[in-house]
């Protein structure tokens, strides 16, 4: 059959036009359809973009650990006994274990929403002072406004350096002065701020990390008096190795160091990302799954009802197709006609449907922007160019599957009872 033959299209249009009302109706079946798919897969992935958003740009393949007391006793310890991890546990796991790349040990000193530790000239503040290795913001990035981040110099030279969150900078500086170069007492010692930064994370996190104070971990540990004493790491395993691998055998080494039970599973905490990445990323694959089986099963119903009205036109040209098979027409012409009919709705009007869907996600994506909305559950609803692809490549072979069953309906009728049919 010849695609580009006006005759044909000519005929495909007065069929479709000869009943409007039930030609809509029919062909709305398919539009709701696939709009119905497209808002529901726009929507999972602006639940999947918020989700996403709040790990910022995380170290996926990292995982966290401190010393808890121990629960069972072990080489002559008793069971609750307390310990601290020190910098030799940082020196032992870069040398012993190579599933790590990155080993970034942590201070913690605070007073966010708690007692006031941070004071310049008249205004005083609560926060989160930390410890830190360069290497911990290769593990959990941040946005550095201006100045820069702690270097290996710093922690070294043991410099008494800031850098200060955009929450502590409002509350501690007026709007429009400049904070670098300007000093700042934590807990009693003067510290010079060298950066200012912005969490890449949304909600409660970001709000954390923006009334957050990052030190040298040197200085922090001498100028505090901690010792060695070091309270948490951030680790990151090597490239193609899981970090739940690159976490056991830190542990079995840790607990080795401090003469834990190695059956002791409350001794040392830990949280590992990509565990929990992983779990985000199959429930989100498990809700698109469920996302295609609903739109699916709602573009079958509207294509239930092209199969039908496609029957009935049939019916209604029985003596047309029987004047044409008598003129020579082959089987092949009668079933690619009436195919051709059936993909020319359902591709006509899901394309309606696919346009209006990703037309409405635009819009409220649009509107969530211009509104300044900080939405920590739904952001940027969309879909990809190759879902686009993929339900129109659906709406075709739904249309050539509709189309099949009246096209043999058709080509079963002999040319002698059509010419006879009233």
């Amino acid at each position: 059959m010849n695609l580009f033959d006006l005759d044909n299209w000519q005929e495909i249009w007065t069929a479709l036009k000869k009943n409007p009302v039930r030609t809509f109706f029919t062909a709305f079946g398919v539009f709701w359809g696939i709009f119905m798919l497209v808002v529901m897969l726009g929507s999972g992935k602006g639940l999947q973009n918020a989700v996403y958003q709040g790990f910022g740009d995380f170290a996926t393949n990292s995982f966290f650990m401190w010393a808890q007391k121990t629960s069972m006793p072990y080489e002559g310890f008793k069971r609750g006994r307390s310990y601290n991890f020190t910098n030799e546990d940082s020196k032992g796991i870069r040398k012993n274990i190579p599933e790590v790349k990155l080993i970034a040990p942590r201070l913690q000193g605070g007073g966010f929403r708690g007692a006031s530790n941070v004071v310049r000239g008249k205004e005083t503040g609560a926060y989160n002072i930390y410890g830190d290795y360069p290497d911990f913001f290769k593990i959990d990035p941040v946005t550095i406004l201006s100045g820069r981040f702690i270097n290996e110099l710093d922690v070294k030279d043991k410099r008494k350096i800031a850098v200060i969150g955009n929450d502590v900078a409002k509350d501690l500086f007026k709007t429009g002065e400049n904070p670098m170069g300007q000093y700042i007492r934590i807990q009693g010692v003067y510290f010079k701020v060298v950066g200012l930064f912005k969490s890449k994370k949304k909600g409660g996190q970001a709000e954390r990390d923006g009334n957050s104070i990052f030190l040298p971990f040197s200085s922090m540990q001498q100028t505090f008096n901690y010792g060695n004493k070091v309270f948490w790491f951030a680790i990151t395993s090597a490239d193609n190795v899981p970090a739940s691998v690159a976490e056991e055998k830190v542990l079995v080494y840790m607990k080795k160091m401090h003469h834990i039970n190695p059956k002791d599973t409350q001794a040392i905490g830990h949280f590992n990302v990509e565990k929990e990445f992983k779990k985000m990323t199959g429930l989100f694959i498990g809700i698109n799954g469920l996302i295609w089986i609903v739109g699916i099963g709602t573009l079958l119903a509207g294509i239930i009802g092209v199969s039908n009205i496609m029957l009935i036109i049939v019916k209604e040209r029985t003596r047309e197709i029987g004047v044409k098979r008598a003129l020579g027409a082959t089987p092949l012409n009668i079933i690619s006609q009436i195919i051709l009919e059936a993909v020319t709705l359902t591709t006509l009007a899901g394309y309606i449907g696919l346009v209006i869907g990703v037309a409405l996600l635009s819009l409220i994506d649009k509107i969530m922007v211009n509104s300044g909305a900080d939405s920590q559950f739904f952001l940027h609803p969309e879909i990809n160019f190759k879902v686009g692809m993929t339900a129109l490549a659906v709406l075709v072979i739904s249309g050539i599957f509709a189309g099949l069953i009246p096209a043999k309906r058709a080509v079963s009728i002999k040319p002698v009872e059509a010419l006879r049919d009233e």
